[in-house]
Protein backbone atom coordinates (compact mmCIF):
# COMPACT_ATOMS: atom_id res chain seq x y z
CA UNK A 1 0.00 0.00 0.00
CA UNK A 2 1.37 3.54 -1.07
CA UNK A 3 1.26 5.35 2.67
CA UNK A 4 1.28 9.07 3.16
CA UNK A 5 3.12 10.05 6.17
CA UNK A 6 2.42 13.35 7.54
CA UNK A 7 4.84 13.80 10.75
CA UNK A 8 7.14 16.46 11.41
CA UNK A 9 10.69 15.43 9.12
CA UNK A 10 12.51 14.94 12.74
CA UNK A 11 9.71 11.62 13.60
CA UNK A 12 9.00 10.63 9.79
CA UNK A 13 12.81 8.86 9.56
CA UNK A 14 11.71 6.33 11.82
CA UNK A 15 8.53 5.53 11.02
CA UNK A 16 10.13 5.64 7.31
CA UNK A 17 11.47 2.21 7.83
CA UNK A 18 9.12 0.76 10.36
CA UNK A 19 6.53 0.76 7.72
CA UNK A 20 8.81 -0.11 4.73
CA UNK A 21 9.75 -3.42 6.82
CA UNK A 22 6.21 -3.92 6.57
CA UNK A 23 6.14 -3.93 2.89
CA UNK A 24 4.92 -0.88 2.52
CA UNK A 25 5.51 2.46 0.07
CA UNK A 26 5.91 5.78 1.95
CA UNK A 27 4.75 9.26 0.68
CA UNK A 28 6.25 11.90 3.05
CA UNK A 29 4.34 15.06 3.22
CA UNK A 30 5.02 16.65 6.82
CA UNK A 31 1.62 18.67 7.63
CA UNK A 32 4.00 20.23 10.33
CA UNK A 33 7.06 21.84 10.69
CA UNK A 34 8.72 21.99 14.33
CA UNK A 35 10.34 25.45 15.11
CA UNK A 36 12.33 26.02 17.69
CA UNK A 37 11.67 29.18 19.96
CA UNK A 38 14.60 31.88 20.59
CA UNK A 39 13.32 33.69 23.64
CA UNK A 40 13.19 30.50 25.67
CA UNK A 41 12.95 31.14 29.69
CA UNK A 42 12.68 28.70 32.38
CA UNK A 43 11.79 29.66 35.33
CA UNK A 44 14.08 29.33 38.65
CA UNK A 45 11.74 26.87 41.10
CA UNK A 46 11.97 23.86 43.22
CA UNK A 47 10.22 21.90 40.51
CA UNK A 48 8.95 17.97 41.49
CA UNK A 49 8.91 16.53 37.90
CA UNK A 50 9.00 17.78 34.23
CA UNK A 51 5.88 16.72 31.81
CA UNK A 52 6.10 15.83 28.21
CA UNK A 53 3.50 15.54 25.97
CA UNK A 54 6.03 15.62 22.87
CA UNK A 55 9.28 14.74 22.08
CA UNK A 56 10.30 17.98 20.29
CA UNK A 57 10.31 19.70 22.89
CA UNK A 58 13.04 18.12 24.74
CA UNK A 59 14.67 17.56 21.31
CA UNK A 60 14.33 21.56 21.15
CA UNK A 61 16.14 22.25 24.32
CA UNK A 62 18.38 19.11 23.76
CA UNK A 63 21.67 21.09 22.90
CA UNK A 64 20.91 24.05 25.27
CA UNK A 65 21.64 25.32 28.51
CA UNK A 66 17.77 25.02 29.32
CA UNK A 67 18.22 21.56 30.90
CA UNK A 68 21.44 22.23 32.88
CA UNK A 69 19.94 21.73 36.84
CA UNK A 70 16.93 20.17 35.49
CA UNK A 71 18.43 16.65 34.40
CA UNK A 72 18.12 15.39 38.38
CA UNK A 73 14.47 15.53 38.04
CA UNK A 74 11.86 13.21 37.29
CA UNK A 75 10.46 12.94 33.67
CA UNK A 76 6.80 11.90 33.07
CA UNK A 77 6.08 11.58 28.91
CA UNK A 78 3.55 10.62 26.99
CA UNK A 79 4.70 7.99 25.00
CA UNK A 80 7.44 5.85 23.85
CA UNK A 81 9.15 8.45 21.97
CA UNK A 82 8.74 11.20 24.41
CA UNK A 83 10.41 9.20 26.70
CA UNK A 84 13.13 8.51 23.85
CA UNK A 85 13.65 12.07 23.41
CA UNK A 86 13.90 12.95 27.53
CA UNK A 87 16.51 9.72 27.47
CA UNK A 88 19.13 11.26 24.84
CA UNK A 89 18.75 14.69 26.56
CA UNK A 90 20.45 13.12 29.31
CA UNK A 91 17.55 12.54 31.38
CA UNK A 92 17.73 9.21 33.48
CA UNK A 93 14.32 8.91 36.10
CA UNK A 94 11.58 8.80 33.36
CA UNK A 95 8.00 7.21 33.30
CA UNK A 96 5.95 6.59 30.26
CA UNK A 97 2.52 6.90 31.13
CA UNK A 98 -1.04 8.16 29.56
CA UNK A 99 -0.74 7.55 25.76
CA UNK A 100 -2.00 11.24 25.70
CA UNK A 101 -2.23 14.46 27.19
CA UNK A 102 -5.37 13.62 29.36
CA UNK A 103 -4.06 9.91 30.37
CA UNK A 104 -0.75 11.71 31.18
CA UNK A 105 -2.36 14.26 33.22
CA UNK A 106 -4.62 11.74 34.89
CA UNK A 107 -1.38 9.51 35.96
CA UNK A 108 0.45 12.55 37.10
CA UNK A 109 -2.20 13.41 39.81
CA UNK A 110 -2.46 10.20 40.90
CA UNK A 111 1.46 9.88 41.41
CA UNK A 112 2.71 13.30 42.35
CA UNK A 113 2.36 15.00 45.99
CA UNK A 114 0.38 18.71 45.40
CA UNK A 115 2.66 19.77 48.28
CA UNK A 116 5.91 18.76 46.42
CA UNK A 117 6.54 21.51 44.38
CA UNK A 118 5.61 22.63 41.09
CA UNK A 119 5.55 20.68 37.70
CA UNK A 120 7.29 22.09 34.98
CA UNK A 121 5.33 21.20 31.65
CA UNK A 122 7.43 22.06 28.61
CA UNK A 123 5.48 22.32 25.30
CA UNK A 124 4.69 23.50 22.18
CA UNK A 125 2.71 26.25 21.22
CA UNK A 126 -0.61 24.54 20.07
CA UNK A 127 -1.78 21.26 22.06
CA UNK A 128 -4.79 18.89 22.26
CA UNK A 129 -5.62 19.16 25.03
CA UNK A 130 -5.97 21.92 27.62
CA UNK A 131 -3.32 19.79 29.87
CA UNK A 132 -2.09 22.49 32.33
CA UNK A 133 -5.63 22.93 33.13
CA UNK A 134 -6.18 19.36 33.93
CA UNK A 135 -3.22 19.31 36.20
CA UNK A 136 -4.04 22.34 38.05
CA UNK A 137 -7.87 20.84 38.53
CA UNK A 138 -6.06 17.99 40.13
CA UNK A 139 -4.26 19.67 42.32
CA UNK A 140 -0.87 20.10 40.68
CA UNK A 141 0.58 23.59 41.10
CA UNK A 142 2.00 23.77 36.89
CA UNK A 143 4.68 26.19 35.01
CA UNK A 144 3.74 25.84 31.31
CA UNK A 145 6.77 26.78 29.54
CA UNK A 146 6.31 26.79 25.22
CA UNK A 147 9.53 25.39 23.52
CA UNK A 148 8.77 25.63 20.08
CA UNK A 149 6.01 26.06 17.30
CA UNK A 150 4.35 23.48 15.12
CA UNK A 151 3.87 25.84 11.48
CA UNK A 152 1.54 24.55 9.37
CA UNK A 153 2.45 23.09 5.89
CA UNK A 154 1.50 25.21 3.13
CA UNK A 155 1.75 22.80 0.63
CA UNK A 156 1.28 18.72 0.23
CA UNK A 157 4.41 16.66 -2.07
CA UNK A 158 3.29 16.12 -5.52
CA UNK A 159 3.02 12.36 -4.79
CA UNK A 160 0.41 12.91 -2.06
CA UNK A 161 -2.66 12.39 -4.59
CA UNK A 162 -0.96 8.96 -4.66
CA UNK A 163 -1.70 7.75 -1.65
CA UNK A 164 -3.90 5.05 -0.72
CA UNK A 165 -3.53 5.41 3.29
CA UNK A 166 -3.05 8.07 5.52
CA UNK A 167 -1.52 8.25 8.88
CA UNK A 168 -2.83 11.03 11.09
CA UNK A 169 -1.85 11.97 14.50
CA UNK A 170 -3.23 15.29 15.87
CA UNK A 171 -6.97 16.82 15.18
CA UNK A 172 -4.94 19.34 14.09
CA UNK A 173 -2.53 17.74 11.07
CA UNK A 174 -5.90 16.37 10.59
CA UNK A 175 -7.81 19.81 9.66
CA UNK A 176 -4.40 20.39 7.63
CA UNK A 177 -4.77 17.77 5.51
CA UNK A 178 -8.62 17.97 4.93
CA UNK A 179 -7.41 21.88 3.80
CA UNK A 180 -4.80 20.86 2.04
CA UNK A 181 -6.18 18.03 -0.06
CA UNK A 182 -8.83 20.45 -0.71
CA UNK A 183 -7.61 23.20 -2.30
CA UNK A 184 -5.19 20.56 -4.14
CA UNK A 185 -7.77 18.70 -5.76
CA UNK A 186 -6.36 15.27 -3.97
CA UNK A 187 -9.21 13.03 -3.42
CA UNK A 188 -8.67 12.09 0.31
CA UNK A 189 -12.31 10.78 0.00
CA UNK A 190 -11.09 7.22 -1.25
CA UNK A 191 -8.16 7.04 1.23
CA UNK A 192 -7.99 5.22 4.27
CA UNK A 193 -7.26 7.12 7.16
CA UNK A 194 -5.41 5.27 9.99
CA UNK A 195 -5.88 7.86 12.99
CA UNK A 196 -4.05 7.33 16.52
CA UNK A 197 -7.49 8.86 18.50
CA UNK A 198 -11.03 8.66 18.03
CA UNK A 199 -10.41 12.63 18.86
CA UNK A 200 -8.63 12.60 15.18
CA UNK A 201 -10.81 10.20 13.44
CA UNK A 202 -14.07 12.73 14.51
CA UNK A 203 -12.29 15.67 12.26
CA UNK A 204 -13.07 13.80 9.27
CA UNK A 205 -16.21 13.48 7.04
CA UNK A 206 -18.53 10.71 8.14
CA UNK A 207 -18.02 9.40 4.30
CA UNK A 208 -14.18 8.85 4.94
CA UNK A 209 -13.04 5.60 5.35
CA UNK A 210 -11.05 5.25 8.74
CA UNK A 211 -9.60 3.19 11.48
CA UNK A 212 -8.63 3.76 14.73
CA UNK A 213 -5.69 2.77 16.75
CA UNK A 214 -6.74 0.57 19.78
CA UNK A 215 -4.39 2.34 21.98
CA UNK A 216 -2.72 6.58 20.73
CA UNK A 217 0.83 5.00 19.93
CA UNK A 218 2.78 4.48 17.16
CA UNK A 219 2.79 0.97 17.56
CA UNK A 220 -0.88 0.35 17.90
CA UNK A 221 -1.58 2.56 14.50
CA UNK A 222 0.95 0.15 13.01
CA UNK A 223 -0.57 -3.05 14.23
CA UNK A 224 -4.00 -1.82 12.54
CA UNK A 225 -2.10 -0.96 9.33
CA UNK A 226 -0.59 -4.59 9.43
CA UNK A 227 1.71 -5.81 6.22
CA UNK A 228 1.31 -5.00 2.63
Amino acid sequence: MRLLVTRPLEDAETLERRLAALGHQVITSPLLTIAPRADIVIPAEPYQAIALTSANAIRCLESSRHLDGLRHLPVMAVGPQSAAAARQAGFENITEAGGDGIGLARHMIGALDPKAGPVLYLSGLDTASDFTGLLETGGLSTRRVIVYEAKPAATLAPEAARAEGVLLYSPRSAKIWLDLAKRQSIPADVMVHYCLSANIAAILPDAFARRVAARPVEDALLEIIGPA
